[in-house]
């Protein structure tokens, strides 16, 4: 596969129309951290309980796929004309990008610090800037693509510094089933961009949840898992992270669609540091410590120096 570039959008590749909706994707995304730990209580999902995990996030994909091919009938836009192949594309996107990559991440949590797995999640963007490498034709790899990618990355460190983070022991079943789900993010986005070339964003990131949902669906309940029955805090949670979802994930395939992979991609450091510092808003912590700052520094400069311009 080597996917070519879409002739550009006058849009959605002006530069600060791309890094503004790259950030409010990643603040979307950041926010559900302290969402999906409110979820958990308030659908009795215990921490080490990866059944029911898989099942939460399964309805949270489904109902989003739901939600952003039910946006898209009511746009005019007809969902029917797939081709064959156009349907294996969003399966294997959906099975990908969500159904086999948070299968990973959640063991991969539960088998490892939330340090680290939130620190080993951060090599997102390395894996996505190395394979746009060789797999999108014009995404090249430079001395400052890289240079950027480790100043994000001690940004995504900084963030999480911890006592933890001194432990320097390799647990296959936790620390390797988040790297191995981080590439498998990273491959998604760039398999993404490619299958985009040729379908509807909307329509492609819609299959994509609604595919990839049902399978950790099946999962989860062949897994033994369960969710409490809802009450209304807990409906408006998962209607948050419903929402949050369909929207984050349709502009972040459009700007894959229209961007080179590496110049995206590395807005996934933001994550982490909207996460930490949504989590310390909601429960009353500071959010002006030291290491934030420092943190939302160093990303700051790191994706600035993926995407400067040569010469």
């Amino acid at each position: 596969m080597n996917t070519l570039a879409r002739a550009p959008h006058p849009f959605f590749t002006d530069r600060k129309v791309v890094f503004a909706l790259a950030t409010l994707c990643c603040l979307f995304w950041g926010s559900s951290y302290p969402a999906i730990k409110g979820g958990y209580a308030l659908f009795e999902v215990a921490r080490e309980d990866i059944p029911s995990k898989l099942l939460f996030a399964g309805w949270r994909f489904f109902l989003a796929g739901v939600v952003l091919l039910g946006f898209t009938v009511a746009t005019g836009k007809p969902l029917s004309r797939l081709s064959a192949r156009q349907w294996r594309d969003v399966t294997q996107l959906g099975l990908l990008q969500t159904s086999i990559h948070y299968f990973f991440f959640y063991v991969g949590l539960a088998n490892t610090t939330g340090v680290k797995g939130s620190v080993l999640n951060g090599s997102v963007s390395f894996f996505g800037v190395l394979l746009a490498h060789y797999l999108v034709r014009g995404d090249r790899l430079t001395l400052t693509k890289m240079a950027g990618c480790v100043v994000g990355f001690l940004g995504v460190l900084a963030v999480n510094f911890n006592p933890q983070l001194l432990d320097f022991r390799f647990s296959l079943m936790g620390d390797g089933a988040v790297l191995f789900a981080a590439f498998l993010m990273a491959s998604g986005m760039v398999y993404g961009k490619h299958v985009s070339q040729t379908l509807d964003s909307a329509i492609m990131t819609g299959y994509q949840l609604l595919i990839g949902g049902a399978v950790l669906l099946l999962v989860g309940f062949a897994l033994g898992g369960h969710l409490a029955a809802p009450t209304q805090s807990a409906f408006w949670v998962m209607a948050f992270l419903v929402f949050n979802s369909s929207v984050a994930q349709s502009l972040w395939s459009v700007l894959l669609k229209y961007n080179g992979v590496g110049m995206v991609s590395v807005f996934n450091f933001l994550v982490p540091i909207f996460g930490a510092a949504l989590s310390a808003l909601f429960l009353n912590e500071s959010i002006l410590e030291w290491k934030n700052l420092l943190a939302l520094l160093l990303v700051c400069s790191g994706i600035a120096l993926v995407n400067r311009r040569p010469g």
